[in-house]
């Protein structure tokens, strides 16, 4: 995944390039401020001359918490959508928080004290967009709902819209039936890990051993489909034919071995320690059903004949297996840093790749479901660009849903969102095009294991009390 990601950052900066070469009216006046904050946490400004009194608030994405990573301040995602931006009169700021990791708890205020700074160093904004990716669009998600009065609109990116728990919940599933299955007998840890980095070398060899028989491949399968890990990884090939299960299962691996492992069998870790202890459990959940509901599923039941096993014995062996348990402490703090409460106030446009494996688009749906349950769903709007990869959006996409936010702004109304639109708004912004535009009119499926701020108590209409636990499963949906 380093590989391909430096890839996509070449054409990035390629575009970036293109854009200062052909378009000399990026070279105005720009007046840049950069300090730090009390906790740590540092902040980068730029304003054009002239500024047209909007401000783009950038919430950056994870940053891995391993020892001398760099944590700079960013205020937006890429080179050439900077150059855009500045150029058509936007401010820009964002700050670097104040850790690494799951760092949603700083974030929050941090971002908050950059509008503050911004206020005081110039002005304050006719009008504030939130924006992020990934880890950034939960932050720019949680900001709208914690602070609605300071945005005035949002465009959370390829973000973990389903929130913390469930996120987290996902990942242990896919865990949970890696070890169960392919890993019983060995001291890998999927919660209260003890040594992040001897335990992710662990799971990676033991993926290997597993990829390595036809049997190991198609239990591979359905760990991945219990998360919905799509099989495709590479942005720059094209999807797998939906019958092509070979190479969609080895996508998944790629997934697992270059990019998802990481996160649940070390970072996981870090999130830990900060919450006290185990964030994630897998009570009441009925494995068979969770795989029905996979967009995977085909694929695995493929895999698992074509290797001779009995598909249903080893669900079976999921469900009678011994169960995690979570901290009720440790998932107040992470309930806390953030799930969703569907209330939002200001339009929010969303954008997400369909081939997204480390934040799977059905975060969209999670995020729509509880938008949708609190009644708000005309303020919500959503993007998909058909497109392997992780955040893998062009300079040009990126410009495209910004502008039609904005216009969303100017006129009152949603603009035409339709994908044919998008494509050719995106298709005349020349050298921001570091690939064909692939908006795409595309519908995700059911989050596996929903969770959101409407989950813990469900009130019951006619007696008014609470009835669920939040650490049950929602098997009916």
């Amino acid at each position: 995944m380093k590989r391909l990601i430096e890839a996509w950052a070449q054409r990035l900066a390629f575009a970036a390039m293109l854009l200062l070469f052909l378009s000399p009216y990026v070279q105005a006046q720009i007046t840049t401020k950069t300090g730090s904050f009390p906790d740590g946490a540092t902040f980068l400004i730029e304003v054009p001359t002239p500024w047209n009194g909007t401000l783009f608030l950038y919430s950056h994405g994870y940053v891995t918490p391993l020892p001398g990573t760099p944590n700079p301040a960013k205020d937006v995602g890429d080179a050439g959508t900077r150059a855009f931006m500045l150029s058509k009169g936007y401010a820009l700021a964002g700050s670097s928080y104040a850790t690494t990791g799951w760092a949603i708890q700083q974030a929050l205020p941090d971002q908050i004290a950059v509008l503050d700074e911004f206020q005081r160093q110039f002005r304050k904004p006719d009008r504030t967009i939130a924006w992020g990716h990934s880890l950034g669009g939960i932050i720019t998600a949680g900001l709208i709902q914690r602070y609605p009065d300071r945005f005035n609109a949002a465009l959370p990116m390829c973000g973990v819209l389903s929130g913390g728990v469930a996120t987290w919940n996902t990942a242990l599933d896919g865990a949970f039936a890696f070890k169960t299955l392919s890993a019983l007998n060995t001291p890998l840890q999927l919660v209260n890990i003890a040594a992040p980095l001897a335990n992710l070398n662990l799971a990676e060899f033991l993926l290997a051993a597993a990829q390595s028989t036809p049997q190991g491949r198609a239990r591979i399968a359905l760990s991945a489909a219990l998360s919905d890990v799509p099989g495709w990884f590479d942005p720059a090939s094209p999807e797998p034919a939906p019958t092509d299960f070979a190479s969609q299962e080895m996508n998944q691996f790629l997934w697992d071995q270059q990019v998802d492992f990481p996160f649940i069998f070390a970072f996981r870790a870090e999130l830990e320690a900060r919450a006290g202890g185990n964030v994630s459990w897998n009570s009441h959940v009925d494995y068979r059903k969770q795989l029905e509901h996979s967009v995977d599923r085909e694929e695995v039941k493929a895999l698992y004949q074509a290797a001779g096993l009995d598909l249903d014995s080893d669900l079976d062996t999921l469900n009678d297996a011994a169960r995690i348990s979570a901290n009720e402490d440790s998932v107040d703090y992470l309930e806390h840093n953030i799930v969703f409460d569907g209330q939002i106030h200001i339009p929010v446009l969303t954008m997400h790749t369909t081939g997204d494996g480390l934040v799977v688009v059905e975060n969209e749906r999670a995020y729509r479901d509880v938008v949708d349950e609190a009644g708000n769903q005309h303020f919500l709007r959503q993007t998909f660009v058909h497109r392997a990869g992780h955040c893998t959006f062009t300079p040009a996409e990126t410009v495209t849903v910004a502008e039609n936010l904005i216009a969303r702004l100017d006129t009152g109304k949603w603009p035409q969102l339709d994908d044919d639109v998008l494509n050719a708004e995106a298709s005349a912004l020349g050298p921001l095009n570091v690939a064909p535009p692939a908006f795409v009119d595309f519908h995700p499926a059911l989050y596996l294991r929903p969770f959101d701020a409407l989950d813990e108590c469900h009130q019951d209409s006619q007696d008014g009390e609470c009835h669920r636990s939040k650490f049950e499963f929602r098997a009916d949906e």
